[in-house]
């Protein structure tokens, strides 16, 4: 045993409560379908890229267990995933404002 404070040994330290799981935020309102092919590249490839870096799938079937965090196996690629999120409205995009609208305003 070595001279650290270790608080698991520690008979008056406080339990430690396990940390809820968290789950990926689902809009409250679905996004409107997505007509422009070059938007839907763009939302999906960031939204890909995100689930690359660990992010939540937010489709019902690969939601992560609340009770327990597990997290079920994904068979589809994460680029497939996240153009079937963009196709159900889970993705929350913003346009960028046109420029010109403003400089005539």
């Amino acid at each position: 045993m070595n001279d650290e404070y270790e608080p698991l040994l520690d008979p008056e330290a406080e339990p430690v409560v396990p940390r809820p799981i968290a789950m990926p935020r689902i809009p409250d309102e679905r996004m409107p379908e997505i007509t422009n092919r070059f938007l839907f590249v763009d939302v999906a490839a960031q939204r890909a890229k995100q689930l690359r870096r660990g992010a939540l799938p937010r489709l019902e079937p690969l939601r992560p267990d609340p009770e327990t965090g597990e997290r079920p196996d994904v068979k589809a690629r994460l680029e497939r995933v996240a153009m079937d999120e963009v196709e159900d409205g889970l993705i929350v995009y913003e346009l960028p404002e046109d420029r010109e609208s403003e400089e005539t305003s």
